[in-house]
């Protein structure tokens, strides 16, 4: 898999401070997307199918600004009818330019330093979602990134997982997975960063929550942006080593169609918050980048009852 049609970041070591940061967070989201790719198809290999073993599609993506500047860019990767991921999308960009009237007022509301007099801002970072083909294997979320501003920069991101049919083992052990990823650079972060999650993924017209819960950070800037990113990094590997069992122990077992219904009303319920709720989702459609990029977090096939 290239990556060549994604543009290089010039090395950190040549740029200002700022730069270099910007380029060494891009750097490492590009790795973590190639890992995540790696380690699906690799999964995908293991499963004993009649069907081939599923693989990416990938496609440069660009963001344009409303005047129809350049605006950076990435790359989607999306893998459909395989013998583990009924679809699974696994996308990473930097994007630069000026906010959209929409999205400035947003920042300005969070109280973003200097955003409502200079708009420009600069992010990146990688996003996925997993729809498995095993109703008994759960849907799984994870994004993590680096935004700036001229005022400010921050971390963020989160995980969680999506079960249909909820096994109170796999949770278990998803959470212990991210604690850990958590516990290794301030013991407060799980607890904090948990109730976060339980607040966030929940939808309020269905009066209940997406999944059985994860974590979920945002505006992340303790002062010392080496932790901070540091931190970023072991979420992104916590999250995929605390997924992979799951996902390949759940895939092999045998599933009824009941099971499978449950599994599309199910999707229902994620492709409503992610349409009416996921701060994620509106941010890409308002920031002008590509919609299909934006909106592969929907479910191949979903039902409502």
């Amino acid at each position: 898999m290239s990556l060549s049609s994604f543009a290089q970041p010039l090395p950190a070591a040549a740029l200002p401070e700022g730069e270099a940061r910007k380029a060494r967070a891009e750097v490492w989201f590009r790795e973590l997307h190639r890992m995540f790719l790696d380690a699906f198809e690799a999964l995908e290999d293991g499963q004993a199918s009649e069907l081939p073993a599923g693989r990416f599609a990938l496609t440069p993506t660009e963001r344009r600004g409303e005047d129809g500047s350049p605006g950076g860019g990435g790359l989607m990767a999306v893998m459909r009818g395989g013998r583990v991921f009924e679809k699974v999308g696994v996308n990473v960009s930097a994007v630069h330019g000026r906010l959209a009237p929409k999205a400035q007022a947003a920042m300005a509301a969070r109280q973003v330093p200097g955003i409502s007099e200079d708009p420009r801002f600069w992010a990146s970072g990688v996003s996925l979602v997993a729809h498995m083909r095993n109703p008994r294997a759960p849907a799984f979320h994870m994004n993590t990134r680096m935004f700036w501003t001229p005022g400010a920069w921050w971390f963020g991101g989160g995980s969680d997982l999506n079960p249909a049919l909820p096994f109170d083992e796999d949770t278990a052990a998803f959470h212990a997975g991210l604690k850990s990823a958590c516990d290794a650079h301030d013991p407060e972060y799980y607890a904090r960063f948990k109730a976060w999650a339980d607040e966030y993924f929940f939808i309020p017209h269905r009066n209940r929550a997406r999944g059985v819960g994860g974590i979920f950070y945002d505006d992340l800037n303790s002062g010392d942006w080496e932790a901070d990113f540091a931190f970023t990094q072991a979420v992104g590997r916590g999250c995929l080593a605390a997924f992979l069992p799951l996902a390949a122990a759940r895939s092999r077992e045998p599933f009824t169609p009941e099971e499978r219904e449950r599994q599309l009303i199910h999707r229902g319920l994620y492709a409503e918050f992610n349409l009416l709720y996921d701060r994620g989702t509106r941010f890409g459609l308002e920031s002008g980048h590509n919609p299909e990029a934006v909106l592969m977090s929907l479910p191949p096939e979903a039902k409502w009852p």
